[in-house]
């Protein structure tokens, strides 16, 4: 996800907002707060810090019913934690159990530590991270697997887990998903200076010529820079930026004044390491995977197109597999649509985890 923009659309909110604002805002947060009551007989409601990987990191776990599936979230971003859309996808928690997982340099676990206090900051030790937060959810709900659901950043991470560790996981649902190819696949960048072409948008498309094709060239500064022209060339991206993205934040009943600065701050932290998440190819890494394999696309992603995601799931091998585009939506699908996400879940992922 863009920091670049959430933190411009939200800044204005939280550096002086009006009494009347503050005071909608509160009554939305409350509103969702209530929502997000689990008191089902055999639900499950708890969040805290557990110790993962040398420093103390948020884990949230709810829904409905302990006997549900249980699903782990890998967050976008990177630095985006989920936890801002838990009103959007309360309904998910009447099917599932959730786990939220804010990784370092991310939410509360950014919060709690500061930027100094994230410890060792790569793509590897976050990968490790997401094991023992596995393996830790596994003991704790008494189970063998989890339902692994990764999102935009979480994909690059998500793939890893589900190719080199099947016995831990029923399942790989990614949506947002990432498919870095190496650099051969340049799609998205000539797509992307068509669309600055036809909008007369001559200072970015300039900006976006000079930095190329190849992600893996790109400073952390131009990949924070070129997303942010991605966002904004797309009228539905932008729009879903500001209306899902900034409103969730903005209305979360998790997070005061003071968190909601924290969580733009660990995103620009966290910029550092999406250059390092695009130096993979997946292509090399492998398609073979020994669990069942879903991927769930905004059809209209500009940020990750589904063409890329289409060609990898159709080389996938796998137990099982299934691709669907998910209407009117670009990035964020799941979150700008949240029933259509689930409906994909219990229609076409829950019978395979089941079996």
């Amino acid at each position: 996800m863009p920091a670049t923009i959430v933190t411009a659309s939200a800044a204005a909110l939280i550096a002086g907002p009006a009494a009347g604002m503050l005071g909608y805002r509160q009554l939305k947060r409350t509103a969702h707060a209530r929502k997000l009551r689990i008191t089902a007989p055999h639900g499950i409601e708890e969040s805290g810090f557990v110790r993962i990987g040398g420093i103390d990191q948020w884990i949230s776990v709810r829904g409905d019913d302990r006997a549900n599936p249980v699903i782990l979230e890998i967050h976008g971003g990177p630095g985006a934690s989920n936890h801002i859309f838990l009103p959007r996808t309360r309904g998910w928690e009447q099917h599932f159990t959730v786990v939220r997982w804010d990784m370092r340099g991310a939410g509360h676990t950014f919060a709690a530590h500061g930027p100094d206090g994230q410890g060792e900051f790569t793509l590897d030790r976050l990968y490790e991270d997401a094991l023992e937060v596995t393996d830790h959810i596994r003991s704790r709900m008494g189970i063998d697997k989890v339902l692994l659901v990764a999102n935009s950043f979480g994909t690059a991470i998500g793939l890893r887990l589900a190719r080199n560790h099947p016995e831990r996981y029923s399942a790989y649902v990614g949506t947002d998903q990432n498919i870095n190819g190496g650099g051969r696949d340049r799609s998205a960048h000539d797509a992307l200076l068509e669309r600055l072409r036809a909008a007369g948008k001559r200072k970015d498309l300039a900006a976006a010529r000079a930095m190329g094709p190849d992600p893996a060239a790109w400073t952390p500064e131009q990949w924070s820079a070129r997303a942010k022209i991605v966002v904004t060339s797309d009228p539905l991206t932008y729009a879903t930026m500001k209306t899902v993205v900034v409103r969730s934040l903005w209305f979360s009943p998790r997070h005061t004044l003071r968190g909601l600065r924290s969580y733009m701050g660990a995103m620009t932290f966290s910029e550092q390491v999406g250059p390092e998440a695009v130096t993979i190819d997946e292509w090399a890494e492998g398609t073979d995977f020994a669990l069942p394999f879903f991927v769930f696309q905004g059809a209209h992603d500009v940020l990750t197109p589904p063409a890329p995601a289409r060609a990898f799931y159709e080389a996938v091998t796998a137990p099982a597999k299934d691709f669907a585009l998910i209407e009117d939506a670009s990035h964020f699908a799941s979150f700008r649509h949240p029933d259509r996400f689930l409906e994909l879940l219990l229609t076409r992922v829950r019978p395979t985890v089941a079996a």
